[in-house]
C-alpha cells in the first residue's frame, strides 16, 4: 500500500512570470480585483519553485512513498502551443524535482493539469470551450512523457476535472471566471473527457512499450446519501447526486458513454426550454469506443459527504448544471465542521463511495489522490487534534472498503502545505505545514498531524487502540514547542523588519537634519 501527500502547481510554486513562464488563466483571473479573497494571489505562493530541496526534506521526514505534483503548461510551454515555444528552463526545473524525488526514493505522482491553462489559449479560443484544445493539451502530453516518461511512471491526465468544468464555465467562482449557465460546464466536460481519451492512446500506442507507466484521471467526488433510505425519491436523488457529480466523467470512460439519468434530465429540461438538441453533448458510436477504458488506475478525491433529498426546480429559462439534477443538499449539524463551511468530516461516506466506484465501474484499481481537511482560523494552529481525527476516520474508511474487496492501493493525503486555495486565497489552511506567508522567507513548521501521519506511514496503518493514543499524545507535545520556536522565529523576523525599515528611516532624517542644520549655520556665518 502506497501512502504518500500532495500538492499542485498553482497553488505551491509561485515564481508565476519568473525563467521564462508564460501566463496562466490563474494568473490572469488572480490579478483582476474582486476575483479572490482579499485579492490574494499565487504570485508567490509557497515560493516552492525555488524550495525544491527543502521540501523534499519535508517528505523525507514524512516517510512518504509517493509525492503527488502537477506540472505548469505555461512553465514549460509559455503559450500553450508547442510549435510557437518550448521553455527549457522550465523543462530543467521538473527534471530537477523528479530527479531529487528519485534519489530520495520518492515515487512521483504526475499530474498533466491542475488547472493552470496557458492564458494564450483562453484568449484565443475561449479555452475548454474550444475543440482544438484537444490537439493542443495532447502535444503537451506527448512532450512530458517524451522530456520525463523514462522516470516518472504514474501520469494523472487532469485532476479534479468537475472543478474545471463547474466552477470555471457554469459559476465562474474559478478561472477563466466564465459564467455560460446550463451549457458552458457540459460543454468544457465533453472537451476533457475527449482529450483525456486521446492522451491515453497516444501513451498506449506510442510510449507504454517502451516506458511502462500507468495513465490515469483524478475526480472528485462528495459521496451523496439519500435523507430517508427508505423513500424512492430519495434513493433516486442521491443516486442523481453521484451520477451527476462522478459518473459525468467516470461512466464515459468506464462504460462509454454519460449516465443514462444524466442524459435523460438534462435532455428533458432542453426540450421544456425549446431547444431542439440537448445541453448535454453527445458522444458518437466511435468516440464511445475510442473514450471506453481510456483509464489504468482511477485517482480518487474525497472530501465530505451530504444529506440528499429530492427537488423539483420548476421550468427556468435560465438553465444550470445545479437545477438540471432536481436535489437539494443538506448537512447534518451534528457533523464536525473544523473548517469552511463546505467540509463536514463525515467518514462513513468515504467506504459508500468507494464501494460504489466497485460495483458501478468493475472494481478498478484506485489511488486515493486527494483527502483532508482545512482550518480557517487566523490565528497560528499547529495542534490540530481535528485533522488527526479526520485522517483517523478517513483512513479507517480505507481500511474497512479493502475489507470490502474495494482494490485501493494507495492514499495521497491533502496537503503537504498550507498552500494558495484558489478563489479563497490564504485564507483556507490543509497543510501538514504550516506556512507563515507575512515572512518573506516562508518558512514551513509541522503540525501534529504531520508527526500523526508519519507514524501511521511507518506502520502501514493502525496496529493497536493503545499505540494509536500514544501517537496522538506524542504529535501534541511535538507541536507545542513547535509553537513556541514559531513565535521566538516570528518576533525575530518582526525585529529584523523594524531593524530593515526603522534604522535606515532614522539614519536619513540624521542626515537630512544634519544638511539643514549647516544650511542655517552657513547661512547666518555668511
Amino acid at each position: 500500500f502506497l501512502w504518500g501527500v500532495g500538492s499542485s502547481a498553482y497553488q505551491t510554486e509561485g515564481a508565476w512570470d519568473k525563467d521564462g513562464k508564460g501566463p496562466s488563466i490563474w494568473d490572469a483571473f488572480t490579478h483582476k480585483k474582486g476575483r479572490v479573497f482579499r485579492n490574494e494571489t499565487g504570485d508567490s505562493a509557497c515560493d516552492g519553485y525555488y524550495k525544491v530541496k527543502d521540501d523534499i526534506q519535508l517528505l523525507k521526514e514524512l516517510k512518504v512513498n509517493h509525492y503527488l505534483f502537477s506540472i505548469s503548461w505555461p512553465r514549460i510551454m509559455p503559450t500553450g502551443i508547442k510549435t510557437e515555444q518550448l521553455n527549457e528552463k522550465g523543462i530543467q526545473f521538473y527534471n530537477d524535482t523528479i530527479n531529487s524525488l528519485l534519489e530520495n526514493n520518492i515515487t512521483p505522482i504526475v499530474s498533466l493539469y491542475h488547472w493552470d491553462l496557458p492564458q494564450v489559449l483562453q484568449e484565443k479560443y475561449g479555452g475548454w470551450q474550444n475543440i482544438s484544445m484537444i490537439n493542443y493539451f495532447n502535444d503537451y502530453a506527448n512532450l512530458c512523457f517524451e522530456k520525463f516518461g523514462d522516470r516518472v511512471k504514474h501520469w494523472i491526465t487532469f485532476s479534479n476535472p468537475w472543478a474545471v468544468a463547474e466552477k470555471g464555465y457554469e459559476t465562474g467562482e474559478h478561472a477563466p471566471g466564465l459564467k455560460l449557465g446550463g451549457c458552458g460546464a457540459y460543454k468544457a466536460a465533453h472537451h476533457i473527457i475527449k482529450t483525456h481519451a486521446k492522451v491515453w492512446h497516444s501513451y498506449n500506442n506510442t510510449w507504454r512499450s517502451e516506458q511502462q507507466g500507468m495513465v490515469g484521471i483524478s475526480l472528485t467526488s462528495g459521496w451523496g446519501e439519500p435523507v430517508d433510505p427508505h423513500s424512492q425519491t430519495d434513493r433516486d436523488a442521491a443516486e442523481r447526486y453521484i451520477q451527476f457529480h462522478l459518473g459525468w466523467f467516470a461512466n464515459p470512460i468506464y462504460r462509454g458513454d454519460y449516465p443514462e439519468i444524466m442524459k435523460n434530465y438534462v435532455g428533458r429540461k432542453s426540450a421544456q426550454q425549446g431547444l431542439g438538441t440537448s445541453r448535454l453533448p453527445t458522444f458518437s458510436v466511435q468516440e464511445k469506443t475510442y473514450i471506453k477504458g481510456t483509464s489504468d488506475f482511477l485517482g480518487i478525491g474525497h472530501f465530505t459527504t451530504r444529506y440528499v433529498l429530492q427537488k423539483s426546480f420548476p421550468f427556468l429559462q435560465v438553465s444550470s448544471y445545479h437545477t438540471d439534477r432536481d436535489l437539494a443538499e443538506l448537512v447534518d449539524p451534528k457533523w464536525p465542521a473544523p473548517g469552511p463551511k463546505w467540509l463536514y468530516s463525515v467518514p462513513w461516506g468515504f467506504r459508500r463511495l468507494l464501494n460504489f466506484i466497485k460495483t458501478q465501474y468493475g472494481n478498478p484499481l484506485i489511488y486515493v489522490t486527494e483527502n483532508g481537511v482545512s482550518e480557517k482560523v487566523q490565528c497560528t494552529q499547529l495542534c490540530d487534534e481535528w485533522r488527526i481525527e479526520y485522517l483517523k476516520g478517513y483512513i479507517n474508511e480505507i481500511l474497512k472498503a479493502l475489507n470490502d474487496g474495494v482494490n485501493v492501493k494507495g492514499y495521497t493525503a491533502w496537503s503537504l502545505l498550507d498552500k494558495f486555495e484558489w478563489n479563497k486565497g490564504f485564507s483556507e489552511r490543509f497543510g501538514f505545514y504550516h506556512i507563515d506567508f507575512r515572512n518573506k522567507n516562508k518558512p514551513r513548521y509541522p503540525k501534529a498531524s504531520a508527526d500523526y501521519y508519519k507514524k501511521i506511514i511507518s506502520a502501514n496503518g493502525f496496529p493497536n487502540q493503545r499505540e494509536v493514543e500514544n501517537w496522538y499524545q506524542k504529535a501534541m507535545d511535538t507541536c507545542s514547542t513547535t509553537h513556541q520556536l514559531r513565535a521566538t522565529d516570528s518576533l525575530i523576523t518582526h525585529m529584523e523588519m523594524v531593524t530593515e525599515i526603522v534604522l535606515p528611516t532614522v539614519f536619513t532624517l540624521c542626515i537630512l537634519i544634519s544638511i539643514v542644520l549647516l544650511i542655517f549655520y552657513l547661512r547666518s556665518h555668511s
